[in-house]
């Protein structure tokens, strides 16, 4: 009777281990899917976050494009604006200059004799 007694109080001590056990499990995968979700919830924030930065560096980056590029156009129609007021009469003056020819001895120049 006490072997039965000795018997039956191991099964139960073993229940109760394998019980823990179970529940200690059941635990753990509780705190990994938890930590996997914190874990998770953290990279999207951070993810976002970069995003945000990105988009305002760009966003700055493109505005500063946009300028730049208004500017030159700006520069651009100055810069015809006066070619098309000059550029008779710097044709004309570059023309005279190359059309007036005078010869003469350079100053260098010996006459042997």
């Amino acid at each position: 009777m006490a072997s039965q007694l000795q018997g039956i109080w191991q099964l139960l001590q073993a229940e109760k281990v394998s019980e823990a056990r179970r529940r200690k499990n059941q635990r753990l995968k509780q705190a990994k899917a938890a930590a996997k979700a914190e874990i998770e919830q953290y990279h999207l924030q951070r993810e976002k976050e970069f995003k945000a930065k990105e988009a305002a560096a760009l966003g700055s980056h493109g505005s500063c494009s946009t300028k730049v590029e208004k500017e030159t156009q700006e520069k651009m129609t100055i810069l015809q604006t006066y070619f098309q007021q000059n550029r008779d009469e710097i044709l004309d003056n570059l023309l005279a200059f190359v059309c007036d020819i005078r010869p003469e001895i350079h100053e260098n120049y010996r006459i042997n004799g």
